[in-house]
């Protein structure tokens, strides 16, 4: 157990940030899954540019790493090009 104040803060803000990050990378990842269901070339190339917002912005608060963002990108590129 932590003896010091900032060391328990941080175990407070520890705890919190990961519940945080759960929760967005479960919503990315639900994101993703309803896009790859999507059958209709024009429906998925209209959430196309939500997702991958959606994506960056947790790349750029280090929830997933960059290169994985950009693979998850790269991969619903293909996808909606397969349509």
């Amino acid at each position: 157990m932590a003896n010091h104040l900032s060391a328990k803060k941080r175990i407070r803000q520890n705890a919190k940030r990961n519940l945080q990050n759960k929760y967005y990378a479960k919503t990315m990842r639900n994101a993703i899954r309803k896009m790859r269901d999507i059958t209709n070339k024009g429906e998925a190339e209209e959430m196309y540019p939500k997702v991958t917002s959606f994506i960056d912005r947790l790349a750029q608060k280090s929830v997933i790493h960059d290169k994985k963002a950009d693979n998850l990108k790269s991969k619903l590129a293909k996808h909606i090009q397969k349509l």
